[in-house]
């Protein structure tokens, strides 16, 4: 997908791993990328709740710069002068401001959400935790605090472990090639995006955002992609 005309996104990472979890590595093992815990960067555009740009890889710098940059390279940029420029909205990962600041330089906004959360009493190992505290920052752009929102792709990171069992907790469907993780995800926006018709909105987001006229049949989708 490219010129993409969306006004606001939101930036967040889901944790999974491929064979085995980071802290089970050997010493051996550390060094090679393609095991190991796995961060899956997604972007949620909040009007038509499109995915225009994903990527999976460790949580760094780099990976984060990658996916910025592939974000920036789908969507139509004004000038600063010349139009509404699209806002960002991310988590405090410290690697988004310098990322962001190198790949749209001032063609873009960015806000930032800063959420405190607390233990909760519920016992186990996997009791939700409990919110205490938000903070919305402004990193750059004419934005308002009040419009900076996390809150719909942490939503969306629901949907990701519900219908990708490889990201689904305590559970054997875990990858254990990441060609075979990335394939997976792959698919599974691919579908999101082009023949889900979304709850919210009574239609598809690729429709949402004007990319097709129709939901897709999946049988439509594999043929646009063996094409």
């Amino acid at each position: 997908m490219r010129n993409l005309t969306l006004k606001h996104l939101e930036c967040d990472e889901i944790w999974t791993f491929v064979r085995k979890k980071q802290g089970k590595l050997t010493d051996a093992e550390r060094g090679n990328i393609a095991i190991g815990d796995q961060y899956l960067y997604v972007a949620v555009d909040q009007e038509t709740r499109l995915i225009p740009s994903y990527i999976i890889g460790k949580r760094n710098y780099a990976v984060t710069c990658w996916f910025i940059d592939d974000l920036a390279k789908r969507l139509v940029l004004p000038e600063p002068w010349q139009g509404e420029l699209p806002q960002l909205s991310t988590d405090g990962w410290q690697s988004y401001r310098p990322a962001i600041e190198n790949a749209f330089g001032q063609r873009a906004a960015h806000g930032v959400m800063i959420k405190t959360f607390f233990e909760s009493e519920q016992p186990g190992r996997y009791g939700p935790p409990v919110l205490e505290n938000t903070d919305r920052r402004v990193i750059s752009g004419r934005i308002t605090e009040q419009s900076i929102c996390t809150s719909h792709v942490e939503r969306h990171n629901l949907s990701i472990r519900t219908f990708l069992r490889r990201f689904t907790r305590l559970a054997l469907g875990f990858s254990k090639k990441i060609e075979a993780l990335e394939a997976a995800v792959a698919l599974y926006v691919a579908h999101y995006n082009f023949c889900r018709v979304h709850g919210t909105l009574a239609k598809t987001p690729a429709m949402a955002a004007r990319l097709t006229g129709h939901p897709w049949a999946l049988a439509e989708l594999l043929d646009e992609a063996e094409q």
